[in-house]
């Protein structure tokens, strides 16, 4: 087993405070399989690397779609297991797309601890030019759903109006996917299984088809994205061989 700690990495209890989360909840996530094990290095001290960071991000935003852990379980198994940070990031970006709004008035601490570092002015101002939050009385109105991509963002070393144009393209066509498959669960689905007598059994019956069809949806969704991104990536980037 690799015991060598690579660089850039994090102790449990930096990791928790990065994710927003407690040590015991990054511990129980690790016990139910939700987080891979840490490289182990000196002294049998634990190191996390941003693959653990961007999974936390992702749970919570599963969470957020009111996911099960057991079903949040059999999502991340589907996954495959060679996904890097980067990869994860994407998942989590598609998924918060589909959460709910869940805005919040907080603080500027009760902000810094959910965002998991210190926020320059800078920092909230970009994060409000993002639609991430607002100024409200002497605090701030944070879209939850967004905040983690957000800060995520802040770090990455392209334009704000590049992430802002990305951010509409992927906003768009997330609401065009959902309206299309909207429409095809009702007219395909939920039209026929509705068909013939009145049975208040129906209603009940169809809630558990939904709660169970909404998870494969948004993995068929963001594996086909995934793929999308992949082979778009390779065309405009990577050169074709010369014929020899």
């Amino acid at each position: 087993m690799n015991t060598q700690a690579p660089e850039s990495t994090l102790t449990v209890d930096e990791l928790a405070a990065r994710a927003g989360v407690t040590v015991r909840t990054v511990r129980f996530y690790s016990t139910r399989g939700l987080l891979p094990p840490p490289v182990i290095g000196p002294r049998r001290v634990g190191h996390y690397g941003p693959e653990h960071l961007y999974r936390l991000a992702l749970i919570e935003e599963l969470q957020l779609q009111g996911m099960t852990l057991s079903a949040i379980e059999r999502y991340l198994d589907a996954l495959p297991d060679d996904l890097s940070a980067h990869d994860l990031a994407i998942h989590r970006a598609l998924v918060a797309t589909w959460a709910p709004d869940s805005a919040e008035q907080i603080s500027r601490e009760e902000l810094e601890r959910r965002a998991g570092r210190s926020l320059a002015d800078a920092d909230v101002r970009r994060l409000a030019a993002m639609n991430v939050l607002s100024a409200a009385g002497e605090g701030y109105r944070v879209d939850l759903g967004l905040l983690r991509l957000g800060v995520a963002l802040l770090d990455v070393p392209i334009s704000h109006g590049t992430i802002l144009a990305a951010r509409q393209v992927l906003l768009e066509h997330t609401r065009s996917a959902a309206h299309e498959l909207t429409r095809l669960f009702r007219d395909e689905v939920w039209g026929p299984f509705t068909e013939g007598e009145d049975d208040p059994d129906r209603v009940e019956a169809m809630k558990s088809l939904s709660a169970h069809m909404q998870p494969m949806v948004v993995q068929a969704l963001v594996t086909a994205f995934q793929r999308s991104l992949k082979e778009e990536l390779r065309a405009a980037f990577v050169p074709e061989p010369e014929d020899s």
